[in-house]
């Protein structure tokens, strides 16, 4: 019996790819004369027109693909946004934030226009605001913008920063937490040869530090923070000052992530380089040996050498017969070569030595204690 290969007809699945394209095409033309129209009433409409126009644009961006929001931003509904900004009408100002922001997200290009079109000077003044709504929302552009390496010589210059440092003192946890995003993005700006940040930000950030989870990547950020102010002598007197201040640096270095314990202990490090007899008997009165130790061994390799200095900082013998941390590794991976052979003597090595912080941790166990029955449940976001 012959048997004859059953294969579909080619003209079904021509035909269905050809439909498919054809909707697209509708789908697309549909869009694009949307877009237009919106534009033209932003442009030329009444201001009630202009509010209920820019809250469209949300609705229809909000769930979009990037391509549509390049196609807004290619349309030239941003530069009226950006001058609704300055309207005498609050429901306009946030209409068009709103607008905006969604149009900035995950674009590049048009974060970008944004700034370009003249968006910093109004948004600095809404962070002046006493309306909680358009500041928080003002807040959330500032840090959307600044994600964009372009524009942060332009927010970093612009008086942005104090008034995210106020936010930090009196704004929502949300609020809060886009400022210390935003704070850290403009910290990052190498054309800004001025610092942005002073001693001020130094309190709210070690009381965020003290809420939020050590490890999370808030964390991170809180702590890259107070890194760079401990680069001065008001920023690190503000972190001794600061109530639980060396403590949560301490804390942060026993349970952050590898990028929060680095800036914690080059914090620590910082401040006992910069006075070793002023700051040295502050940090070992918070117990911040076990969690050096274990850095040494766990951390990132950057975060293992400031652990190992900070070591040699603390200790109280003289300079000239101190042991210092690398003498001490050695000695712990001698000795596990001798017992083990050497073929073991890494893995023998990093056990003493985690044996070693483990009975550091067990001296520490009273100040543990203690902490953790005083310590309240967090509220910032783990991200």
């Amino acid at each position: 019996m012959r048997h004859e290969e059953e294969n579909p007809p080619e003209t079904s699945s021509t035909t269905s790819t050809a439909t498919a394209d054809q909707e697209e095409e509708s789908w697309n033309q549909r869009k694009q004369a949307l877009i237009e129209e919106l534009c033209e009433k932003l442009m030329s409409g009444d201001l009630q027109t202009k509010i209920e126009t820019a809250r469209h644009i949300r609705k229809v961006v909000k769930k979009s693909s990037l391509k549509t929001r390049s196609k807004f931003g290619a349309s030239g509904v941003i530069q009226p946004l950006v001058l609704m900004l300055v309207s005498p009408c609050l429901d306009a100002r946030e209409a068009s934030l709103l607008a905006l922001l969604n149009l900035a997200v995950r674009n590049e290009r048009n974060k970008v226009k944004i700034v370009t079109a003249g968006a910093i000077p109004p948004l600095v003044d809404l962070l002046k605001f006493q309306n909680g709504t358009l500041r928080e929302l003002a807040t959330a552009a500032i840090l959307t913008l600044s994600a964009a390496a372009p524009n942060k010589p332009a927010i970093a210059a612009s008086g942005a920063a104090p008034l995210l440092v106020q936010i930090l003192h009196s704004g929502s946890v949300q609020g809060r937490v886009d400022a210390v995003t935003a704070l850290h993005y403009l910290s990052t700006c190498t054309e800004n040869s001025a610092p942005i940040l002073d001693a001020t930000a130094v309190p709210p950030l070690i009381n965020l530090l003290k809420e939020c989870k050590k490890y999370s990547k808030f964390a991170e950020k809180s702590t890259a923070l107070l890194e760079i102010l401990s680069n001065s002598e008001e920023g690190r007197i503000a972190i001794t000052n600061s109530d639980g201040g060396i403590l949560t640096l301490v804390e942060t270095v026993e349970d952050g992530s590898l990028v929060s314990t680095q800036h914690a202990v080059g914090a620590l490090l910082t401040l006992c380089q910069s006075s070793r007899d002023k700051y040295r008997e502050l940090i070992l009165k918070e117990g911040a040996i076990p969690g050096l130790l274990r850095l040494t061994a766990e951390g990132t390799f950057e975060a293992q050498e400031r652990a190992r200095t900070l070591l040699d900082l603390l200790r109280d013998t003289p300079q000239e017969k101190r042991l210092s941390s690398s003498v001490l590794e050695k000695i712990v991976y001698d000795l596990a070569a001798r017992v083990d052979g050497a073929d073991k003597a890494a893995e023998t090595a990093k056990r003493l030595l985690q044996d070693m912080v483990q009975r550091s941790m067990e001296l520490s166990m009273t100040r543990i204690q203690r902490r953790a029955t005083s310590s309240t449940p967090s509220k910032i976001p783990s991200s």
